[in-house]
C-alpha cells in the first residue's frame, strides 16, 4: 500500500476507534471513574502495571483497587504506611499483595519527595522521546528496599523491552485527543516523543501493513514502529494504536 493511501487509511481507523466507545472494554475505563488529577495519575499507573491478560480480569482487578484505596488513590497513597501491608490483599496473574504495598510506598515517596509522577517523567524525556524517561523512573521508582522480582513489573526500553504497559500509560496521560478517551493531562510531555505501545495486536497488523519487519516486539521492534508513525504523524503517531489494536482485535484484518 503507497504511504498516502496507507495513512488516510490508518487515519480513518484511528478516528474509527478513537472514541469513548472504546472506553467499555478498555481498561482505561477504570482511571475515567475519576476527575482529580492525581487520582487518574495513580490508578491508571496501577491499571497499566496490571493490563495483561484477560480484559475482564484486569477490570475486575482495577476495580478491587479501587475499592482497597476507598476510590480516592492520591489520599490512600499519601496516608499508607508500612504497617497496612498486614491488611492488603492482592492478587492478579504474577502481580500480588506484597508487590502492590511496594508500589503504593514508591507512589507516596514519588508524590512527597519528586513533586509526581508528571515531573519524573518530564524531567527525563528527551527531544524526542520518552524511552530514556521511563527508563530512569524504574531506577527512581525501586530506589527504596524492595523485593527484587517486584522490579519485573516495570520494563526498561533501554535493556531491549518494548515496554508495552508503560507505553500505554504515557499514552494516557499525555495524548490530546479530545474525543474523551486519552487524558492530555500533563502538558509538560510532547505527544510526539510518545511510543506506540507495542504488543502481539499492535505488532501483527504493522507487521501485514509492512511498517515493521522486526519478528520480536521488543525495544528494537518499537523503534523501527516509531519511525514509521512518526513519518505518517510526526506530531500525535501513538493515534496509530488504536488502528494496529482496532483492526486486530476487532476487525478480521
Amino acid at each position: 500500500m503507497k504511504k498516502a493511501l496507507l495513512k488516510e487509511y490508518l487515519n480513518e481507523k484511528a478516528d474509527f476507534y478513537n472514541q469513548p466507545r472504546f472506553i467499555e472494554t478498555d481498561p482505561i475505563q477504570i482511571p475515567h471513574l475519576f476527575s482529580k488529577k492525581e487520582d487518574i495519575e495513580i490508578i491508571g499507573f496501577l491499571m497499566a502495571t496490571i493490563a495483561w491478560g484477560n480484559r475482564k480480569s484486569i477490570i475486575k482487578n482495577g476495580h478491587r483497587l479501587c475499592d482497597i484505596m476507598g476510590n480516592s488513590p492520591y489520599d490512600f497513597v499519601m496516608e499508607y504506611d508500612e504497617k497496612d501491608a498486614t491488611h492488603l490483599t492482592f492478587v492478579h496473574r504474577t502481580f500480588n499483595a506484597n508487590d502492590l504495598h511496594y508500589f503504593f510506598i514508591a507512589l507516596k515517596n514519588i508524590y512527597t519527595n519528586y513533586k509526581g509522577l508528571e515531573k519524573v517523567f518530564a524531567l527525563h524525556t528527551s527531544e524526542t522521546s520518552t524511552q530514556p524517561a521511563i527508563s530512569a523512573f524504574k531506577k527512581l521508582f525501586f530506589s527504596l528496599p524492595h523485593q527484587t522480582r517486584t522490579e519485573k513489573h516495570i520494563s526498561d526500553p533501554l535493556k531491549n523491552s518494548a515496554a508495552k504497559r508503560i507505553n500505554m500509560y504515557l499514552r494516557w496521560m499525555v495524548r490530546k485527543d479530545n474525543k474523551g478517551v486519552d487524558f492530555g493531562l500533563w502538558n509538560s510531555i510532547a505527544p510526539a516523543t510518545l511510543s506506540c505501545p507495542l504488543d502481539v495486536h499492535s505488532g501483527r497488523v504493522a507487521r501485514d501493513l509492512k511498517l515493521l519487519k522486526r519478528k520480536q516486539n521488543d525495544g528494537k521492534a518499537l523503534l523501527e514502529l516509531d519511525t514509521a508513525l512518526r513519518k505518517l504523524d510526526p506530531i500525535d503517531p501513538t493515534k496509530y494504536d488504536f488502528a494496529l489494536f482496532g483492526l486486530s482485535a476487532f476487525e478480521t484484518f
